[in-house]
């Protein structure tokens, strides 16, 4: 019902339906930035982008520049710890250094 308003909406502004807002990006599912693993916010604040109906979120700038050069490699981690969240599960960004106890094993 509400997207049939949105979009009656937009008719009547004279906007097309691809002009419209998108929908709710999936949310992040971890503390840190998908490409140096770094924890958001050590940078300053985390830098968030919506890629393919995705939230992202970098601890850089620079971080966005190696996302965009494999975008797919970083999404399949995303939809990996998404799903990984939904079932119960904490999702665990390959990126992010391993805690001290583990890497000593």
């Amino acid at each position: 019902m509400s997207r049939l308003l949105l979009l009656s909406f937009f008719a009547i502004a004279g906007l097309s339906a691809a002009e419209a807002p998108p929908a709710a990006a999936t949310a992040y599912p971890f503390d840190s930035c998908i490409v140096s693993g770094e924890p958001l916010g050590s940078m300053g604040e985390a830098i968030v982008l919506v890629h393919e109906g995705r939230e992202v979120k970098f601890c850089c700038k620079g971080c966005i520049k190696t996302f965009k050069k494999d975008p797919a490699k970083h999404v399949a981690i995303i939809d990996q710890g998404v799903t990984d969240k939904a079932a119960g599960r904490q999702p665990v960004n390959p990126a992010a250094p391993k805690p001290a106890a583990d890497a000593a094993k």
